[in-house]
């Protein structure tokens, strides 16, 4: 079969200065199309967190092979599809990541490197679980070519640990991140979880205390969700288990901002922190709504299938069972359960809700990306309830674009909604113009 692709010149894909920072091509709009990034998903753990309700699965068997086989399959069939012809970034998650051998890792990323340019410089991320095993790997996996980790810590104290169902100790997570800096030095991020069982404010603080003292340039806080379905859930709704109170979790939110600002993390997005640059660019590129392909069992992916004469962007949902998964690469090449093509309104939904996560917003540039004809001024800039929420200080609208300030992006699960359904009402209104026009004037 002879398919035609768009030759896209790598130093236009993106370049590094000495210090390693990616620079953005100023033909921005055309990559919308020609780039994306790259998200793998290892459905196995040994055990599900008491927390937990991802796509994952406890092995039966040993499987590797077949798996390295279906997501080497699964990725060169996506790559076509999509026709992008550049991967600026591969994150492998799960699951646990940590526990696929590094011979699958560095088959995926050859399969990556045969279909799309991928630079020896494009940051490549591997999840780990801090066990023994997952700390033994590290080095082999930096050989395989995994040059960024992403260490789940989640917490410092050994009896939340249980309490979390999580299969490591303290002290293996802070060797963990040792070995990880050790390979990997300023490219190691940490995840770390508030609003635990039992925890306070207190013993919130003596805990960052800790993290920050063997952490390297990068930490994530996520606040605990209890999910339906999972044992803590159950726990808690049976008197068995008790969480801190919203207004003290928003404390120890605060509190941790406050702590990691006075070591010289600057916090980038909601959750997320960094020094010296060290910012997640696979991350960012969600933020910012650039195209993603997921593989994986229940990898998410969005991008404009051009390979079947597609326009527009689509989200395509991989089927979730790795079992059913593996036949359906097996038999079509890819294992994608669900396409739904996305109106503009949806995606300007998704690429205000993603932007509005980042401290620095979403510039008018970026939203004319997306938006041409409607600006956030013309968007935003005549709404009662936008107003209200500018006059409050919680919300800034000016010359660099819409963000949210300090103390606003701590309450960005109020604002959203005042932002969506002012989206929601202009486009409306913009599409019964259009449709006015057209009537008025038919060719």
């Amino acid at each position: 079969m002879i398919r035609i692709r768009r030759v896209l010149s790598p130093l236009r894909c993106f370049s590094h200065t000495s210090g390693g920072e990616i620079i953005e091509d100023v033909f921005e709009s055309l990559h919308l199309t020609e780039q994306a990034s790259l998200y793998v998903h290892w459905p196995y753990c040994l055990r599900r967190c008491s927390y937990c309700n991802f796509n994952k699965y406890i092995s039966r068997e040993n499987n590797d092979h077949i798996m390295t086989e279906c997501l080497q399959r699964e990725t060169e069939t996506l790559l076509q599809l999509s026709q992008v012809s550049c991967i600026t970034s591969v994150f492998f998650g799960g699951g646990t990541p940590s526990l696929a051998h590094p011979s699958t890792i560095a088959a995926v990323l050859e399969t990556v490197s045969r279909q799309a340019y991928l630079s020896d410089k494009a940051e490549v991320t591997l999840e780990v679980n801090p066990t023994p095993v997952g700390k033994s790997r590290l080095e082999d996996y930096c050989r395989a070519g995994v040059n960024r980790f992403s260490i789940g810590v989640q917490s410092l104290q050994d009896e939340d640990l249980k309490i979390l169902g999580r299969d490591h100790s303290s002290h293996q997570a802070l060797q963990t991140v040792e070995e990880a800096r050790r390979l990997c030095p300023g490219r190691v991020s940490v995840d770390v979880m508030f609003g635990r069982p039992k925890q306070s404010v207190e013993s919130w603080e003596n805990e960052l205390s800790e993290l920050l003292r063997a952490c390297d340039d990068h930490v994530s806080l996520y606040q605990l969700t209890l999910e339906r379905g999972t044992q803590l859930f159950r726990q808690v709704q049976g008197g068995e288990v008790t969480v801190p109170a919203e207004d003290m979790t928003a404390e120890m939110y605060h509190r941790a901002r406050g702590a990691l600002h006075q070591h010289g993390f600057l916090q980038y997005e909601v959750s997320n922190f960094a020094r010296r640059k060290a910012v997640s660019h696979h991350n960012t590129s969600y933020w910012k709504g650039k195209q993603y392909i997921g593989v994986g069992p229940g990898a998410h992916g969005r991008f404009v299938p051009l390979g079947e004469g597609g326009v527009s962007r689509e989200a395509r949902i991989q089927t979730l069972a790795p079992d059913a998964w593996i036949r359906e690469v097996q038999q079509r090449g890819h294992g994608t359960r669900r396409r739904i093509q996305l109106s503009h309104l949806e995606l300007l939904e998704e690429v205000l809700v993603m932007g509005m996560r980042m401290t620095e917003g979403i510039n008018h540039k970026h939203w004319e990306l997306f938006s041409p004809q409607l600006g956030l001024h013309d968007v935003f800039g005549s709404s009662s309830d936008v107003k209200e929420l500018l006059q409050s200080g919680r919300l800034i609208l000016d010359d660099r674009g819409l963000r949210c300030s300090w103390d606003g992006l701590a309450l960005l699960d109020s604002i959203l909604p005042a932002l969506l359904v002012e989206l929601e009402r202009q486009m409306s209104q913009k599409l019964q113009r259009d449709q006015t026009e057209r009537t008025s004037n038919p060719r």
